[in-house]
């Protein structure tokens, strides 16, 4: 049944892409007040943004904070054991299951 819906659908809409419908240049007027157009000063802005970051990551030493943080992270996790709940790993393990289950399935609908 769905793949003669599919066809069907992959009939009517190759149909319909093969037709123009003439509207004065209404499209092309709208295609082009899009946002789309900004992209060329959005990757400025983005690109603008990275610099400034990395500047002040460079000028309030960065980098040394990140490695106190590391230092302590870690002589934190080395000196106590982490306390793990039997429960909570038993809800762990069993809420990757189901979500493994629901990607099998979806994996085999998509295939099909």
């Amino acid at each position: 049944m769905d793949k003669q819906n599919d066809a069907l659908l992959q009939q009517f809409f190759s149909e319909a892409a093969q037709r123009t419908i003439e509207d004065n240049g209404f499209t092309e007027r709208v295609m082009n007040q899009l946002p789309g157009r900004m992209l060329r000063f959005e990757r400025i802005w983005t690109a603008g943004c990275i610099v400034i970051a990395a500047m002040l990551f460079t000028f309030f030493h960065g980098w040394e904070l990140l490695i106190v943080q590391a230092e302590v992270w870690l002589r934190t996790t080395l000196a106590e054991v982490p306390q793990v709940s039997p429960l909570m790993a038993v809800f762990a393990l069993f809420s990757l299951l189901l979500i493994g289950a629901y990607e099998l399935i979806n994996y085999e609908r998509v295939v099909r």
